[in-house]
Parts: structure tokens; C-alpha cells; sequence
């Protein structure tokens, strides 16, 4: 699988989940930074644990979303990273942290209910 490499020394936008699994209202705020900053490094937590809350290896919801970004080629970047507890900055610092609005039925799309559908939960 090729991996999908951005611009290293371009300003973009960052998106922290766990996608298990991706859907939608993911889709729906990934589409919208790319096209406010032309790419975004997607950083998924890694659980290491398969659990009904986290039934999906890192490796397979890679490949799901890239399975849902193949027309955005070039203009994201999948990190692993561990599970956050909270993300923090000190003082003013040159980026905006910003909450996209994707509509109430997007905002109302649960992966637990996912899960739930899929019987994983």
C-alpha cells in the first residue's frame, strides 16, 4: 500500500481520532481542511488493545481510510500515535485550534452506534 505523503514544510491542518471506524462526519471534516489548508496529517490513536470500544488495528483503519480518500491523493499523511489524554500548548503559538461545523445529522453520527449495527459492541 502507498503511503500518501504531504508536504512536510506547508502549513497543515491536524485531525486526532481513533476512526473506529471512520465515517461520515470524519469524512465531512477532513474534506473541509483539505480545502481550507490543501492537506492534513490524520493522527490515529493506537489502543494496542482490540476491545469492542477499539475493534480495529491501527493497519486496518489506515486502510480504511485511505479506502475513503482516493480522490484526495497527495493531500493527507496517516500517523499512528498513542492514546491522548490531552492536548496542550503554552502560550500563543502561530496555529488555531478550530471545531468545524459539519451539519446536526453528521454531528449526530456515532461510531459506538456503528459498532453497535456491526455487532462489534
Amino acid at each position: 500500500m502507498k503511503k500518501e505523503i504531504i508536504n512536510w514544510k506547508k502549513k497543515t491542518a491536524i485531525y486526532i481520532g481513533r476512526f473506529q471506524p471512520i465515517h461520515d462526519g470524519h469524512l465531512q471534516i477532513i474534506k473541509k481542511a483539505i480545502k481550507k489548508n490543501g492537506q492534513i496529517a490524520i493522527l490515529v490513536m493506537d489502543s494496542y488493545k482490540i476491545n469492542k470500544k477499539n475493534p480495529y488495528t491501527f493497519n486496518k483503519v489506515k486502510k480504511m481510510i485511505i479506502n475513503k480518500l482516493v480522490n484526495y491523493k497527495n493531500k493527507y499523511q496517516i500517523i499512528k500515535i498513542p492514546v491522548v489524554a490531552e492536548v496542550i500548548y503554552g502560550r500563543k503559538v502561530g496555529y488555531k485550534i478550530s471545531k468545524y461545523k459539519i451539519g446536526k445529522k453528521l454531528e449526530k453520527i456515532s461510531a459506538t452506534n456503528i459498532r453497535k449495527k456491526l455487532k462489534i459492541v
